[in-house]
């Protein structure tokens, strides 16, 4: 995503994608998603926190000092705080952020992988890692395969379940604490039923148009040394045990306003 198209086509996607959260409905479910992160944030503390996202940040409520949020471009960024980058080139440290949010954009960025991959880096060994993203088997996923639905937020994209994602999870190292379920409505409604969100989320039922995926660094097992023999001359390649950490730190291609 290095190219002017590229990052022109980023741009619109999130214009749109604020167009959509700043809706009546947009704004109900982002209410629904906050309320979903509360108990959550509560137990997180850091120095910094990052949301990746189009809708206005939900990770403020977190007791973590200092939070960034991203703009694709510089003229988008809603203040000094915030990264301007590709969202799969991130200029940061690895382990340096408490918190990263993936906020309803594996979807419909062009790399989702890398993507997940450059926030799994930079997220510290003890952080946390969340996604929001909406769930293909509820009312709202159904609702897609009426004509026009693919091609408006927030239909557009790949909706992916929380057993996808955590298989993608698995291969940066990561593994899923929790999954919680938000957006809870009748077929052709939308979220604004508080006893249907209450029940729902009482339950935690897989019938909400969005989720929240709870993901932490996999624990690795240290491997005891033996006492053995010597090898005459040392091995050729990568020896058995060592590892290197998914997603090495890119060439600095991205520009970044003030951290604070």
């Amino acid at each position: 995503m290095s190219n002017s198209r590229d990052l022109h086509g980023l741009a619109q996607l999130v214009r749109d994608g604020r167009r959509y959260w700043a809706s009546p409905a947009g704004q109900t479910l982002w209410r629904a998603e906050r309320a979903c992160l509360g108990p959550v944030c509560e137990r997180l503390f850091g120095r910094h926190s990052l949301e990746l996202g189009m809708a206005p940040v939900l990770s403020d409520i977190c007791p973590i000092r200092h939070a960034l949020s991203w703009a694709p471009t510089r003229e988008m960024a809603a203040h000094d705080a915030t990264l301007v980058c590709p969202p799969d080139g991130l200029p940061l440290a690895d382990d340096s952020v408490s918190l990263v949010v993936i906020h309803h954009l594996l979807e419909v960025v062009p790399d989702p992988h890398h993507m997940l991959q450059e926030a799994a880096r930079v997220t510290a060994d003890d952080g946390r890692l969340i996604i929001f993203g909406w769930y293909p088997l509820s009312a709202g996923g159904l609702s897609r395969a009426w004509p026009g639905r693919r091609e408006r937020m927030p239909g557009r994209g790949r909706w992916r379940t929380p057993g996808r994602l955590g298989d993608w999870l698995t291969f940066v190292d990561f593994e899923i604490d929790r999954v919680d379920y938000c957006g809870f409505h009748l077929p052709g409604g939308q979220p604004r039923n508080a006893m249907l969100e209450t029940l729902g989320r009482r339950h935690n039922l897989p019938l909400g148009d969005s989720y929240m995926i709870l993901a932490r660094r996999r624990t690795q097992l240290v491997q005891p040394q033996r006492p053995g023999f010597e090898l005459a001359s040392p091995l050729m390649g990568p020896t058995l045990g060592s590892a290197t950490r998914i997603g090495t730190p890119r060439a600095a291609r991205c520009e970044k306003a003030s951290l604070g």
